[in-house]
């Protein structure tokens, strides 16, 4: 078994907290969440990912122009006002709402909305405890010599790749828009999710 497979087996254990003679994977993680809260900001420049087998899985490179950020992002369905005018209680409006894109892609935004001059290449998650959770984006700056000059990564630079996170064209984006999905019910994903009465999901 290579090394990156043997660490992202040791990742996973942590975030499912199993119990080992050797370690005690549940409390490495809760310390790991304490250290997370401790942060004052919400979006935080990385040296190196916390999980680099997974960060290389998915397109990260120990290289200039390549950053790691961590976002925390609220759980929940985010705040809804209770309405002014009276209702009954069917019509409050305020109860059963969920957020219209989920928290890793509103995670993806707000980095890119900080690092302009970077897209988002991919992210993951990294923890999450009763209030926030915590997801680790790749930032590539689209405009660095040594991103031009990588095989791997100069296709992000192309003009029709610009602002991806916030158009929705990253992974988890694609998914929370219906566009992973496959089999029977499929034909209804395109052109969008709102297509075809909205039958989508």
């Amino acid at each position: 078994m290579s090394f990156s497979k043997q660490l992202q087996k040791t990742f996973e254990k942590e975030y499912s907290a199993e119990k080992s003679p050797d370690y005690n994977y549940k409390k490495i993680f809760q310390e790991k969440m304490q250290a997370f809260r401790k942060d004052k900001d919400a979006i935080i420049k990385l040296e190196h990912p916390s999980n680099i087998a997974r960060a290389r899985n998915l397109g990260f490179k120990a290289k200039q122009g390549v950053i790691i950020v961590r976002v925390r992002v609220r759980k929940g369905s985010g705040g809804h006002k209770r309405p002014v005018a009276g209702r009954r209680a069917k019509r409050m409006g305020v109860n059963k709402l969920t957020r219209k894109i989920g928290i890793q892609t509103i995670a993806e935004q707000r980095a890119a909305k900080k690092y302009t001059n970077c897209e988002a290449l991919n992210s993951y998650w990294v923890g999450e405890d009763g209030q926030n959770s915590y997801f680790e984006v790749i930032l590539v700056d689209k405009s660095h010599p040594s991103v031009l000059a990588d095989k791997d990564l100069k296709w992000i630079a192309e003009k029709q790749h610009d602002n991806r996170a916030l158009r929705g064209l990253t992974s988890s984006a694609k998914k929370g828009r219906g566009l992973s999905k496959k089999g029977i019910g499929a034909e209804r994903v395109r052109p969008s999710s709102r297509a075809k009465g909205r039958k989508a999901k």
